[in-house]
C-alpha cells in the first residue's frame, strides 16, 4: 500500500472524527515557517533582555523600560496600514526575508553601540525605533501567511501549534541571553548569538514554496480596508480589544528588570528566569490547546481565562519569593495564551485571504498597542508610583475590563466552537475558499 500524503491524511483524521493534533506538521511549508519563527522570536526574546537590562543599568529609572516600549510601539501606531497593504501587494515570504535581514542588522547594531562604549541611550533608542518599524511589515506579513501554509480545517490546530512554539522561543530566548549576559559580563554575546538566530531564519524561510495563493488586489484607497472591516465584525473587534486593554493594564513584564534588581535580588539570571516563566505557561497551554482544542464554550472560556491573567498579575505584584514570581508569571502566561489562540483564531478563519495582510495589521496594532504601548504605560506609572502599585493596579483593572467586555460584546461570551461553520453561525463575514498548494 502506497504512503498517503498529507492532504489524505487531514481527509481522513476528519472522516473519522479522530483529531490530530499533528495534521499541521505533516506540510512541509508549516515545519520551515515553524522553525524559522522558532529563531526569529528566540533571538528577538534573548535580544530584547539584553537591552531592558543594558539601558537600566545605565539609568535605573523605571520610565527608560517605559520608552524601549514606546521606540517600538510608535512606528506601529503611524504605518500599521502600509505594512498590511504591503502584506497582501507583494510576495509575503519576500517581505518576510526582508524583515528577518533588518532584524539580524538590528542585532548587529546594538553590538556596535556596546563595542564603541557608548554610554547613553539615545543611540539604543534610535536602533529600537527602527526594530518597531521593521515589525510594521513583518507582523501583518506573518500572520497573514500562516493560513496559507495548512487547510482551513487544520488551522486552529496550526494557529495552537504555533502559539507553542513562539512561547517555547519566549522561554528559551529570555534563559539563553540571561546565561550569556551574565557569564560575558555584557551583552556583547548575547547580541551576537540573536544575530545568528535570525540570519539563520532567514535561511530556512527562502525554502518556502507557496504558489498561487496571495489574491490581494486593489490601490492605495484600499489600505483602511482591514480597519473598517474589523469594526464592522463585533466578534473580532471585542476579542482583540479585549486583549488589548488586559495586557496593557497587566503588562508587569517590562518591569521586571526594577523586580529583578531591586525587589527579589535575582540578578540577570533570574531576570531571564523570571522571562521565560510566562512563555513556559503559554508554551505548555498551547501544546494543552493543540492536543484538546477549545471545542464548546470558547467566548466564556476566553473571558475567565482574561480574569485568571488579571488575578495573577496581582499575585506577581505583591510577591517577594522569587519562585512564587515565576509562578505567578507561569499562570499569566497561560491564562493569557487562551485569549491568543482564540482571537488569533477567529481573526484569520473570518477574514478572506485578499484581506489577511490588512486585517491582521489592524489585529497586530491592537496587539502593538497592548505590549509596546503598555510597556511605556507601565514605565510611566512605576516611575509615579512605584513598580508594585503599578502592577496591583494594573491587574485590578484588567478585572474591571473583563466584567465591562461581558456587557459590551455578548455575542464574544457567547461563542461556542472556534470553527469555519460555528462562526458563519455567528454572522461573522464568511470565510473565502482556500486551495492549499503545500510544496511536499
Amino acid at each position: 500500500m502506497g504512503k498517503m500524503d498529507s492532504t489524505e491524511n487531514t481527509a481522513r483524521g476528519a472522516t473519522t472524527g479522530k483529531h490530530d493534533a499533528l495534521a499541521a506538521f505533516r506540510h512541509r511549508n508549516f515545519r520551515l515557517f515553524t522553525a524559522a519563527r522558532f529563531l526569529v522570536i528566540c533571538g528577538i526574546e534573548m535580544q530584547s533582555l539584553a537591552v531592558g537590562w543594558q539601558i537600566y543599568s545605565i539609568t535605573r529609572r523605571p520610565l527608560d523600560l517605559g520608552l524601549v516600549g514606546l521606540a517600538q510601539f510608535l512606528p506601529g501606531l503611524m504605518l500599521f496600514w502600509l505594512g498590511g497593504h504591503v502584506a497582501d501587494r507583494f510576495e509575503r515570504r519576500n517581505v518576510l526575508l526582508c524583515c528577518q535581514a533588518g532584524f539580524a542588522l538590528s542585532s548587529l547594531a546594538l553590538l556596535g553601540i556596546t563595542l564603541r562604549g557608548i554610554h547613553g541611550v539615545g543611540p539604543i533608542y534610535c536602533v529600537l525605533v527602527g526594530i518597531g518599524l521593521i515589525r510594521v511589515f513583518n507582523g501583518p506579513a506573518g500572520q497573514a501567511f500562516t493560513p496559507l501554509l495548512v487547510p482551513p480545517e487544520v488551522f486552529p490546530t496550526a494557529a495552537a501549534w504555533g502559539s507553542g512554539v513562539f512561547n517555547a522561543a519566549t522561554i528559551l530566548g529570555p534563559l539563553i541571553g540571561g546565561v550569556l549576559y551574565a557569564a560575558g559580563g555584557s551583552p556583547v554575546p548575547v547580541y551576537i548569538t540573536a544575530a545568528m538566530c535570525l540570519l539563520l531564519s532567514a535561511g530556512l524561510m527562502s525554502r518556502l514554496r507557496v504558489r498561487g495563493l496571495q489574491k490581494g488586489k486593489g490601490g492605495a484607497t484600499a489600505v483602511l480596508a482591514g480597519f473598517r472591516y474589523v469594526l464592522k465584525n463585533r466578534l473580532i473587534l471585542g476579542s482583540i480589544s479585549l486583549d488589548l486593554f488586559a495586557v496593557l493594564l497587566g503588562g508587569a513584564v517590562a518591569l521586571l528588570p526594577v523586580y529583578a534588581r531591586e525587589i527579589l535580588m535575582a540578578g540577570p539570571r533570574g531576570l531571564g528566569m523570571l522571562r521565560a516563566s510566562p512563555g513556559l505557561g503559554a508554551a505548555i497551554m498551547a501544546l494543552t490547546l493543540a492536543n484538546r482544542p477549545l471545542r464548546r464554550h470558547a467566548g466564556a472560556k476566553m473571558m475567565a481565562s482574561v480574569a485568571a491573567f488579571g488575578v495573577c498579575t496581582i499575585i506577581f505584584g505583591v510577591s517577594r519569593n522569587l519562585y512564587l514570581s515565576m509562578a505567578a508569571l507561569f499562570l499569566v502566561g497561560a491564562s493569557d495564551m487562551v485569549s491568543v489562540v482564540m482571537r488569533s483564531t477567529l481573526v484569520q478563519l473570518a477574514t478572506p485571504d485578499e484581506m489577511r495582510g490588512r486585517v491582521s495589521a489592524v489585529n497586530l496594532l491592537f496587539v502593538g498597542t497592548s505590549n509596546e504601548f503598555g510597556q511605556f504605560e507601565s514605565g510611566v506609572t512605576a516611575q509615579w508610583w512605584g513598580a508594585v502599585p503599578a502592577v496591583l493596579v494594573g491587574g485590578v483593572g484588567t478585572l474591571l475590563v473583563v466584567g465591562l467586555w461581558s456587557v459590551i460584546f455578548p455575542a464574544l461570551r457567547r461563542v461556542d466552537e472556534l470553527t469555519p461553520e460555528s462562526l458563519r453561525a455567528a454572522h461573522v463575514v464568511p470565510v473565502a475558499e482556500q486551495t492549499i498548494t503545500d510544496a511536499q
